[in-house]
């Protein structure tokens, strides 16, 4: 049956990838129709998300966000598939990173890097920094219950050189590419609420104490990782902007979970600035004290 699935979803998904952006995103006005008002997807959810982190507006106000993230939703689902047949030309032109010298002098130590950043804007099309670096290119996910649509994600990413790992994979493959010298950057994800279970750290976040994520520091202690935060701001429509800034330069000298506390601040900072843009429909806050 997901194979079945598979097959009548890959042909309309590849036609979608071919169309011209300015097409893609009237799809996307309509999808936004569907998915908010029809479907209302995960609306309740965003809803409670924006009440907890943004207190301090007034319910029009939020209502705006709510609208305008769900939008921007939306044009990230459909740049995702086009992710399918763009060309590394054009993602360079509509992903830009102003300032790669700061990560290119992370390279030049020759330590394995980790990277971290948040839900924000266009995570998407960060694999587009593969074309920049000389690091061999990890990114940690979360396995697609659909084996066939699993495989597809990983084949479009090994298009711009990123290889995509599971969290059960990530120490093995540390490991195995510390013992064979392999120089690499991992990306880590590290804004979403861990189990309850793993949680080791809890810690404000949008003035909400909640458990986080650690293992990016933690791991950089343990492997003499360097890391790195990578802040994505989007400038218009379809087109992005990132920056790098140094975390640490030798993570096994910081105190325990200072990195991941400076990351949450920086995150927080972004969403700050341009809230719309975050991914509010994961239940970030369903764990606090």
């Amino acid at each position: 049956m997901r194979f079945i699935v598979y097959l009548f979803a890959y042909p309309i998904l590849w036609c979608l990838s071919m169309l011209p952006f300015r097409i893609l995103y009237l799809l996307s006005d309509f999808v936004f129709l569907i998915i908010y008002y029809l479907i209302g997807y995960r609306k309740k959810t965003v809803r409670e998300n924006l009440a907890l982190a943004l207190p301090n507006l007034s319910d029009a106000e939020r209502l705006v966000i709510e609208k305008k993230s769900f939008r921007h939703l939306c044009d990230m689902f459909l740049e995702m598939i086009k992710t399918m047949t763009i060309s590394q030309k054009e993602i360079s032109k509509r992903f830009v990173f102003t300032n790669l010298e700061v990560y290119k002098n992370l390279e030049a130590q020759e330590k394995s890097i980790a990277m971290m950043l948040a839900h924000y804007a266009s995570y998407e099309w960060v694999i587009s920094m593969n074309a920049y670096v000389s690091f061999h290119g990890y990114a940690i996910y979360k396995k697609i219950a659909n084996p066939y649509f699993d495989k597809l994600v990983r084949d479009i990413r090994s298009r711009f050189k990123a290889y995509l790992i599971t969290t059960k994979e990530t120490v093995p493959c540390i490991i195995k590419n510390k013992n064979n010298k392999l120089l690499s950057i991992y990306g880590f994800a590290s804004d979403q609420s861990p189990k309850i279970s793993s949680a080791f750290h809890w810690q404000k976040f949008m003035g909400i104490e909640v458990p986080v994520h650690t293992g990016a520091e933690m791991l950089s202690k343990k492997y003499d990782m360097n890391v790195i935060f990578l802040k994505v701001k989007k400038v218009k429509r379809g087109f992005y902007e990132a920056s790098f800034e140094v975390l640490s330069e030798n993570a096994q000298e910081v105190p325990d979970y200072n990195i991941t506390d400076k990351f949450l601040k920086l995150v927080e900072q972004q969403i700050y600035e341009a809230p719309e843009y975050y991914l509010w429909t994961h239940k970030r806050w369903k764990h606090r004290k």
